[in-house]
């Protein structure tokens, strides 16, 4: 019979959740949770990032901390931007005549009104493709800066914990 104690327990999450791995394979597993964070599957990054990050065998924490990079006030200006800027002239999509006016009578409606999702569906429509391509290639070109970035945070944590752990400091001598 197993006896569940501390040890155990901390020994079962550390196998699960991967915190023993390299530099390399946590920095890749935040550089999978940063593409899954800012990728045009919204609502499923989450879910996609631990699935894979399972897959894989990466640090679950770590894709974790990717995928919540892309905080509630950098979602609507990002999709914004990677839409219209990325997107848009890929597809060769351009703003239709009116879509301003169409965007500000949506505010007249209430969302619990079934007219103000078809409106919505209506306008939104034509920017799928150019949403789902511009999202993609800005989740990719994140991901691509995100994963140096967090192999020097992981290196330099890892050198920092080293010095303090196994080689304290020797007290000067006066």
């Amino acid at each position: 019979m197993i006896r569940l104690t501390k040890n155990l327990i901390r020994r079962w999450l550390e196998q699960l959740l991967h915190v023993a791995d390299t530099p390399e394979r946590t920095a890749a597993a935040f550089a999978l949770g940063v593409f899954f964070g800012f990728s045009p599957f919204l609502g499923l990054h989450t879910l996609l990032a631990v699935l894979l990050a399972f897959a894989l065998n990466l640090n679950r924490v770590a894709a974790l901390l990717g995928v919540y990079s892309n905080l509630p006030w950098i979602i609507a200006p990002y999709y914004a931007f990677a839409t219209m800027a990325i997107g848009a002239p890929i597809t060769r999509h351009h703003v239709p005549e009116g879509f301003r006016a169409q965007v500000a009578a949506l505010f007249a409606l209430s969302v619990f009104q079934a007219e103000f999702w078809e409106r919505i569906g209506i306008i939104l429509k034509p920017w799928l493709l150019p949403y789902l391509i511009g999202s993609t290639i800005g989740a990719i070109v994140l991901a691509a800066i995100a994963y140096p970035l967090a192999l020097a945070f992981v290196t330099s944590r890892r050198r920092f914990h080293d010095i303090l752990h196994h080689h304290p400091p020797v007290p000067k001598q006066r």
